[in-house]
Protein backbone atom coordinates (compact mmCIF):
# COMPACT_ATOMS: atom_id res chain seq x y z
CA UNK A 1 0.00 0.00 0.00
CA UNK A 2 2.62 2.72 -1.42
CA UNK A 3 1.60 6.10 0.06
CA UNK A 4 -1.62 5.07 1.70
CA UNK A 5 -3.01 3.92 -1.76
CA UNK A 6 -4.88 1.09 -2.08
CA UNK A 7 -3.74 -1.63 -4.17
CA UNK A 8 -7.29 -2.20 -5.67
CA UNK A 9 -10.69 -0.38 -5.04
CA UNK A 10 -13.51 -2.67 -4.99
CA UNK A 11 -16.85 -2.56 -6.39
CA UNK A 12 -18.66 -2.19 -3.59
CA UNK A 13 -20.98 1.02 -4.49
CA UNK A 14 -19.48 3.07 -1.61
CA UNK A 15 -17.65 6.20 -2.21
CA UNK A 16 -14.52 6.88 -0.98
CA UNK A 17 -15.49 8.79 2.02
CA UNK A 18 -17.95 6.03 2.82
CA UNK A 19 -15.01 3.35 2.91
CA UNK A 20 -12.61 5.45 4.42
CA UNK A 21 -14.77 5.66 7.36
CA UNK A 22 -16.22 2.10 7.51
CA UNK A 23 -15.67 1.11 11.25
CA UNK A 24 -12.89 -1.77 11.31
CA UNK A 25 -12.52 -4.58 13.45
CA UNK A 26 -8.88 -5.03 14.27
CA UNK A 27 -6.68 -8.05 15.46
CA UNK A 28 -3.02 -7.93 17.26
CA UNK A 29 -1.83 -11.32 17.34
CA UNK A 30 1.56 -13.25 17.62
CA UNK A 31 3.80 -14.35 20.32
CA UNK A 32 6.35 -10.72 20.48
CA UNK A 33 5.60 -7.79 22.60
CA UNK A 34 3.69 -4.78 20.98
CA UNK A 35 0.28 -6.46 20.74
CA UNK A 36 -1.47 -4.16 23.87
CA UNK A 37 1.07 -1.16 23.25
CA UNK A 38 -0.13 -0.89 19.73
CA UNK A 39 -4.03 -1.17 20.55
CA UNK A 40 -3.63 1.67 22.98
CA UNK A 41 -2.19 3.85 20.48
CA UNK A 42 -5.03 3.65 18.76
CA UNK A 43 -6.93 4.71 21.82
CA UNK A 44 -4.96 7.68 22.09
CA UNK A 45 -5.54 8.33 18.91
CA UNK A 46 -9.26 7.82 19.32
CA UNK A 47 -9.52 10.13 22.53
CA UNK A 48 -7.89 12.90 20.41
CA UNK A 49 -10.57 12.74 18.04
CA UNK A 50 -13.23 13.20 21.00
CA UNK A 51 -14.34 9.43 20.28
CA UNK A 52 -15.62 7.01 23.85
CA UNK A 53 -13.12 4.48 24.80
CA UNK A 54 -13.47 1.35 26.48
CA UNK A 55 -11.16 -0.59 27.62
CA UNK A 56 -11.88 -4.59 28.75
CA UNK A 57 -8.75 -6.60 29.92
CA UNK A 58 -9.25 -9.84 30.42
CA UNK A 59 -6.01 -10.00 32.60
CA UNK A 60 -6.09 -12.99 35.39
CA UNK A 61 -5.45 -10.44 38.16
CA UNK A 62 -6.96 -7.24 39.03
CA UNK A 63 -3.46 -6.16 40.73
CA UNK A 64 -1.53 -6.17 37.59
CA UNK A 65 -1.08 -2.45 36.72
CA UNK A 66 -0.09 -1.11 33.00
CA UNK A 67 0.86 2.46 32.80
CA UNK A 68 -1.62 2.99 29.83
CA UNK A 69 -4.46 2.45 32.63
CA UNK A 70 -3.53 5.23 35.21
CA UNK A 71 -2.71 7.52 31.69
CA UNK A 72 -6.35 6.86 30.47
CA UNK A 73 -7.81 7.16 33.20
CA UNK A 74 -6.02 10.76 33.81
CA UNK A 75 -7.35 11.34 30.15
CA UNK A 76 -10.84 10.35 31.18
CA UNK A 77 -10.30 12.93 33.96
CA UNK A 78 -9.56 15.78 31.76
CA UNK A 79 -12.21 14.81 29.27
CA UNK A 80 -14.61 15.38 32.46
CA UNK A 81 -13.47 18.50 33.44
CA UNK A 82 -12.22 20.48 30.48
CA UNK A 83 -14.63 18.72 27.86
CA UNK A 84 -11.22 17.67 25.64
CA UNK A 85 -10.82 14.58 24.10
CA UNK A 86 -13.50 11.55 24.60
CA UNK A 87 -14.47 10.02 27.56
CA UNK A 88 -12.72 6.96 28.93
CA UNK A 89 -13.86 4.06 30.81
CA UNK A 90 -11.12 0.47 32.18
CA UNK A 91 -12.26 -2.57 33.29
CA UNK A 92 -10.69 -5.41 33.68
CA UNK A 93 -10.94 -8.96 35.24
CA UNK A 94 -10.89 -8.35 39.22
CA UNK A 95 -12.76 -5.41 39.62
CA UNK A 96 -17.00 -6.34 38.92
CA UNK A 97 -15.79 -9.79 37.03
CA UNK A 98 -12.86 -11.38 37.76
CA UNK A 99 -11.29 -15.07 37.17
CA UNK A 100 -9.01 -13.97 40.29
CA UNK A 101 -10.81 -12.13 42.79
CA UNK A 102 -11.55 -15.71 44.98
CA UNK A 103 -11.04 -18.99 44.77
CA UNK A 104 -12.72 -20.95 41.96
CA UNK A 105 -12.63 -24.06 39.55
CA UNK A 106 -11.83 -23.35 35.94
CA UNK A 107 -15.82 -23.48 35.76
CA UNK A 108 -16.14 -20.35 37.96
CA UNK A 109 -13.24 -18.67 36.09
CA UNK A 110 -14.91 -19.36 32.72
CA UNK A 111 -18.40 -17.93 33.74
CA UNK A 112 -16.29 -14.69 35.11
CA UNK A 113 -15.04 -14.33 32.21
CA UNK A 114 -18.51 -14.79 29.71
CA UNK A 115 -19.71 -12.42 32.07
CA UNK A 116 -16.93 -10.21 31.20
CA UNK A 117 -18.18 -10.87 27.36
CA UNK A 118 -21.74 -10.59 27.85
CA UNK A 119 -21.05 -6.87 29.25
CA UNK A 120 -19.44 -6.15 26.01
CA UNK A 121 -22.39 -7.16 23.84
CA UNK A 122 -24.60 -5.20 26.02
CA UNK A 123 -22.32 -2.04 25.09
CA UNK A 124 -21.96 -2.54 21.63
CA UNK A 125 -25.97 -3.32 21.08
CA UNK A 126 -25.89 -0.31 23.10
CA UNK A 127 -23.98 1.37 21.12
CA UNK A 128 -22.18 2.89 24.40
CA UNK A 129 -18.38 3.25 22.67
CA UNK A 130 -16.55 4.07 19.57
CA UNK A 131 -13.61 2.08 20.13
CA UNK A 132 -13.28 -0.97 22.06
CA UNK A 133 -9.94 -1.90 23.59
CA UNK A 134 -10.68 -5.95 24.07
CA UNK A 135 -7.05 -6.76 25.46
CA UNK A 136 -6.08 -10.52 25.97
CA UNK A 137 -9.40 -11.54 24.58
CA UNK A 138 -7.90 -14.31 22.50
CA UNK A 139 -7.28 -16.49 25.73
CA UNK A 140 -10.99 -16.59 26.80
CA UNK A 141 -11.46 -18.55 23.14
CA UNK A 142 -8.43 -20.39 22.83
CA UNK A 143 -9.06 -22.31 26.22
CA UNK A 144 -13.25 -22.53 25.19
CA UNK A 145 -14.83 -20.57 27.81
CA UNK A 146 -16.25 -17.84 25.17
CA UNK A 147 -17.27 -19.38 21.73
CA UNK A 148 -15.75 -18.17 18.62
CA UNK A 149 -18.25 -18.49 16.76
CA UNK A 150 -20.11 -16.15 19.16
CA UNK A 151 -17.75 -13.42 19.11
CA UNK A 152 -17.25 -13.17 15.40
CA UNK A 153 -21.22 -13.14 14.63
CA UNK A 154 -21.65 -10.29 17.32
CA UNK A 155 -18.43 -8.31 15.95
CA UNK A 156 -19.23 -8.56 12.50
CA UNK A 157 -22.58 -7.61 12.96
CA UNK A 158 -22.38 -4.85 15.52
CA UNK A 159 -24.23 -1.99 14.67
CA UNK A 160 -23.60 1.75 14.04
CA UNK A 161 -19.96 3.32 13.93
CA UNK A 162 -18.19 1.22 16.43
CA UNK A 163 -14.44 0.13 16.09
CA UNK A 164 -12.96 -2.48 17.70
CA UNK A 165 -9.27 -4.13 18.56
CA UNK A 166 -8.41 -7.39 20.12
CA UNK A 167 -5.03 -8.41 21.66
CA UNK A 168 -3.40 -12.01 22.49
CA UNK A 169 -1.62 -14.46 21.17
CA UNK A 170 -2.78 -17.70 19.10
CA UNK A 171 -6.15 -15.99 17.58
CA UNK A 172 -8.17 -17.92 15.90
CA UNK A 173 -8.17 -18.16 12.35
CA UNK A 174 -12.22 -17.26 11.96
CA UNK A 175 -11.56 -14.11 14.22
CA UNK A 176 -8.84 -13.15 11.86
CA UNK A 177 -11.03 -14.19 8.57
CA UNK A 178 -12.97 -11.68 9.59
CA UNK A 179 -10.49 -8.99 10.86
CA UNK A 180 -10.44 -5.92 8.60
CA UNK A 181 -6.84 -5.32 9.98
CA UNK A 182 -5.36 -8.36 12.08
CA UNK A 183 -1.44 -7.91 12.34
CA UNK A 184 0.92 -10.40 13.91
CA UNK A 185 4.06 -9.09 16.16
CA UNK A 186 6.87 -11.72 15.47
CA UNK A 187 10.26 -11.71 17.60
CA UNK A 188 13.56 -10.91 15.41
CA UNK A 189 15.16 -9.87 19.12
CA UNK A 190 13.91 -9.38 22.94
CA UNK A 191 16.22 -7.86 25.41
CA UNK A 192 14.59 -11.30 27.74
CA UNK A 193 16.82 -13.18 25.19
CA UNK A 194 19.77 -12.56 27.02
CA UNK A 195 18.52 -12.40 30.72
CA UNK A 196 17.05 -8.67 30.75
CA UNK A 197 13.99 -8.67 32.85
CA UNK A 198 10.90 -6.36 32.02
CA UNK A 199 11.80 -2.53 32.42
CA UNK A 200 9.65 0.26 33.93
CA UNK A 201 8.69 3.09 31.19
CA UNK A 202 8.82 -0.03 28.54
CA UNK A 203 6.58 -2.76 30.08
CA UNK A 204 4.25 -1.17 32.40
Amino acid sequence: MPKGQPVAVPDDGLTTRQRRNRPLLMVHTGEMKGKSTAAFGMALRAWNQGWSIGVFQFVKSAKWKVGEESAFKALGRLHETTGEGGPVEWHKMGEGWSWSRKAGTEEDHAADALEGWREIQRRLAAQTHDLYVLDEFTYPMKWGWIDVDEVVGTLVDRPGHQYVVITGRDAHPKLLDAADLATEMTKLKHPMDTGQKGQKGIEW
